[in-house]
């Protein structure tokens, strides 16, 4: 089993930024891809980034394209999703998963294992 831990979720004004961080335990990190999802109060969840297994490709939803930025260090097992420019509607419970190596599902039920996720809150 592997165990998923975010961290570096806050309270932000609009136009700042956060770094989340997904810690994994377990089995191979290097071996998976890996997402970020979020999911705001009444509404579905839905995908932020995705990356390879390796690292060498990344892929985001239009929403984020350009402000955000996801990125790995297999070597300490850790994923990062940078965020910029933030906005009130980015507001919502960021939660990190793992799942195929090739990192192009932008599909939660796609990923084998989730975290628990982390709140970011964006004021006006």
């Amino acid at each position: 089993q592997v165990q998923l831990v975010e961290s570096g979720g806050g309270f932000v004004q609009a136009g700042g930024s956060l770094r989340l961080s997904c810690a994994a335990s377990g089995r191979t990190f290097s071996t998976y891809g890996l997402g970020w999802f979020r999911q705001a109060p009444g509404k579905e969840r839905e995908f932020v980034a995705s990356i390879r297994w390796s690292g060498g490709s990344t892929y985001y939803a239009d929403a984020v394209k350009g402000r955000f930025t996801i990125s790995r260090d297999n070597a300490k097992d850790t994923g990062y999703l940078q965020m910029n420019n933030l906005k009130p509607e980015d507001t919502a419970v960021y939660s990190c998963a793992l799942g195929p190596r090739s990192g192009t599902s932008s599909y939660y039920s796609d990923y084998y294992y989730r975290g628990q996720g982390t709140q970011v809150t964006v004021s006006s």
